[in-house]
C-alpha cells in the first residue's frame, strides 16, 4: 500500500484507512467536479456490488486516490473511509458482536481482496477491507486523503465499537464537555477522529463520516472554497482556523460533504463559527 511517495510492508496494519469511496447520485457529475477542483483522472473497473456494475477509480498523476460509484436506490450517500481488517469474516463476526450491522459480504472483489459493507454500533456506514498485497492508496499529498472524523450523536458508543474492533486507544483532545473530540491511536499515532455533534446539527441528523482532504499552502483552503462554489459546488462553513491547520467544509454538487485543510496554517485557538446543520434539508 503506497503513502504518499512511500511505501509500508504488506499486510497493512488493522484499523488504518485504506481506501475512501464516493457513492454518488450522478457518477458524471461527480467525477466532474472532483476533476476540476483536485485535478483527478478516472478509469472505470467493472464491480458487481455496486448498482450499474461499474465503479471509477481517482488517479492523480497516475496514482490511485480513491472510488466513486453510483449508488443503490435508498442505500447512503456521500464519503465514507474503509478500513484495513486481516480477515472480513472475524471482521463481520465482531461487527454484529459489537452491535453493528452487516449490509453486504464479505465478498469477493477481482485482484482487489475482500470487502465488507456495514452501519457501526452508532448508525454510521462503514466499509472493512482486507486488501491485496500490492495494493495502492495515495495519501498526504495536496489533493488526497488526509484524514476523518466520525460524527456521532454517542460518543460512548462510538468509542466501544471502534476500539474494542481494533484495539485503538481513545484521547480526548476537546474538553469532553463543550467539545467532545477524540482521537483513536494507533501505538500513540492519530489514525482517525471522532466528534459529538454538537448544537450546529439537528439531532436528526444521521450518523457520517467527514473526509478531509489536503490543499497545497500555495493554493490554499480560502482559494478552493471559492473554486467549489465555480464548479456548483457549495461552502458549508467558511474557511477558519484551528489547531490542525485553516480549513473549510464543502460540498459537491450534489451535496456530499468534506473538507479540506491546509496543515501549514496552524492556530493555538478554534475559529469555527455555529453554522447551519450541513444536513439539515
Amino acid at each position: 500500500m503506497a503513502i504518499g511517495p512511500s511505501s509500508t510492508p504488506s499486510p497493512v496494519p488493522a484499523g488504518i484507512p485504506c481506501w475512501i469511496e464516493l457513492a454518488c447520485r450522478e457518477q458524471a457529475v461527480a467525477e466532474g467536479f472532483y476533476g476540476a477542483l483536485f485535478g483527478w483522472e478516472y478509469t472505470t473497473q467493472r464491480d458487481p456490488a455496486t448498482s450499474d456494475g461499474r465503479y471509477a477509480i481517482a488517479t492523480l498523476n497516475g496514482l490511485p486516490v480513491g472510488g466513486l460509484y453510483r449508488a443503490a436506490q435508498g442505500g447512503p450517500l456521500g464519503w465514507v473511509p474503509h478500513l484495513s481488517v486481516p480477515h472480513t469474516a472475524s471482521a463481520a463476526e465482531w461487527v454484529e458482536h459489537l452491535g453493528g450491522r452487516l449490509t453486504l459480504g464479505p465478498m469477493p472483489l477481482p485482484e482487489r481482496g475482500t470487502i465488507l459493507h456495514a452501519y457501526d454500533a452508532c448508525g454510521a456506514p462503514v466499509v472493512f477491507w482486507e486488501v491485496p498485497p500490492d495494493w495502492e492508496f495515495v495519501t498526504g499529498i495536496p489533493n488526497t486523503f488526509s484524514g476523518a472524523d466520525l460524527n456521532t450523536h454517542d460518543g460512548v458508543a462510538a468509542d466501544h465499537f471502534y476500539t474494542k474492533l481494533f484495539t485503538y486507544s481513545s484521547h480526548q483532545i476537546g474538553d469532553g464537555e463543550t467539545l467532545d473530540y477524540v482521537e483513536w491511536l494507533i501505538e500513540h499515532e492519530p489514525v482517525l477522529y471522532r466528534y459529538v455533534m454538537g448544537s450546529e446539527y439537528s439531532l436528526d441528523t444521521p450518523p457520517h463520516w467527514l473526509v478531509y482532504f489536503d490543499i497545497d499552502p500555495a493554493r490554499g483552503v480560502d482559494a478552493v472554497a471559492g473554486e467549489a462554489l465555480m464548479h456548483g459546488g457549495t461552502v458549508v462553513i467558511q474557511p477558519y482556523d484551528t489547531p490542525f491547520g485553516r480549513m473549510s467544509i464543502l460540498a459537491d454538487p450534489e451535496g456530499a460533504v468534506f473538507a479540506v485543510i491546509d496543515h501549514s496554517r496552524v492556530s493555538e485557538e478554534w475559529g469555527r463559527a455555529e453554522v447551519d446543520d450541513p444536513y439539515d434539508d
